[in-house]
């Protein structure tokens, strides 16, 4: 059942059934997030807006950050490192949220590479012993490794993450799904490819950013516990913020057993909700259960004291109702 759908900008259309909006955002590190906004395993965020970038605005796209005063006297042989990482070629400089290791290039006896240092700022300096080291950078999800060589003179190199960020939430027509009742799980690859596949990440609230390598994923939205699941594709491109809606064909329903017409809902109630082909969506106990249901038709069996009793309704999108057992 479909229901991604684009809010603003340009779309990417994915085997003509889902889309994905494109919505650059002016932040890519923790203390520029606006208020209320979390963010999940270091990432881009904010509220995106046509023409701007992961990177807060103002930072240049080629230069470092402001760089640390080389550190005062190292000892013979050392040389300092100097470290910034970007989105890419031309692309805007990653202000925060980076870890940084350095590790020799050189494998133990156990054939691991060691590691030697690590920092978590913007913009790192070391100061190691000439010789060849390993740089990796990660930022959330994504990483880069660049291989380099360190002589008499301060070195500064650059690492570029081809990474971008997304941004989910649910709605049921124009309406917004609470955070309570809704998450996400994000797996590497379209849903369309072949092979079997472990999330990426899974309960993802509405508003939390991921950052991801460039490429492709699939997002599973569930609303609720019932059988409100849409299965959509996503394309995630360096250096933009996208911000993706998926869209429900759902309704809340209430199940009551009355024992009469307009009388009151039995309590200590035993409920299952069925397809028409016989397949338990959910089951509960008590006496005004609620359940999510994906839109179509379905069989309400109430059991109390000893009895069984049936119920066929319909479910319509957006159309929240109580649905009456009567105990006859």
């Amino acid at each position: 059942m479909w229901g991604f759908r684009s809010r603003v900008g340009r779309a990417a259309i994915l085997a003509g059934l889902s889309f994905g909006v494109v919505a650059p955002a002016p932040a890519a590190a923790q203390a520029l997030l606006p208020p209320g906004q979390t963010l999940v395993a270091p990432g881009p965020a904010g509220i995106g807006s046509p023409g701007m970038s992961l990177a807060a605005p103002g930072l240049p796209s080629a230069p470092p950050l402001a760089m640390p005063p080389t550190p005062s006297g190292p000892n013979a042989g050392q040389v300092a490192l100097y470290l910034y990482a970007r989105f890419g070629a031309d692309k805007p400089q990653i202000p925060g949220n980076l870890i940084w290791r350095i590790f020799s290039d050189k494998p133990d006896a156990n054939g691991a590479f060691k590691l030697l240092q690590e920092q978590k700022v913007a913009a790192p300096a070391f100061v190691l012993p000439a010789g060849g080291y390993i740089v990796h950078c990660s930022f959330g999800h994504a990483s880069a490794t660049k291989q380099i060589t360190l002589r008499a003179e301060t070195v500064r190199e650059v690492v570029d993450i081809p990474a971008g960020g997304i941004r989910i939430e649910g709605r049921v027509g124009d309406v917004r799904i609470p955070q309570s009742q809704i998450s996400f799980d994000i797996f590497k690859g379209s849903q369309f490819e072949p092979g079997d596949k472990r999330p990426l990440a899974t309960g993802i609230m509405t508003g939390e950013v991921m950052l991801l390598p460039e490429g492709t994923y699939t997002i599973v939205s569930n609303y609720g516990d019932g059988n409100s699941v849409v299965r959509s594709d996503i394309r995630v491109r360096v250096g933009q913020l996208t911000d993706v809606t998926v869209t429900h064909r759902a309704a809340i329903i209430t199940l009551k057993l009355l024992g009469s017409a307009g009388g009151e809902a039995l309590a200590n109630t035993s409920w299952s909700v069925l397809t028409p082909g016989g397949d338990v969506i959910k089951e509960s106990i008590g006496a005004f259960p609620r359940v999510i249901l994906a839109e179509g038709e379905y069989k309400a069996i109430a059991r109390n004291e000893g009895k069984v009793f049936e119920h066929d309704f319909k479910v319509i999108t957006g159309v929240d109702s109580e649905v009456a057992v009567i105990a006859r």
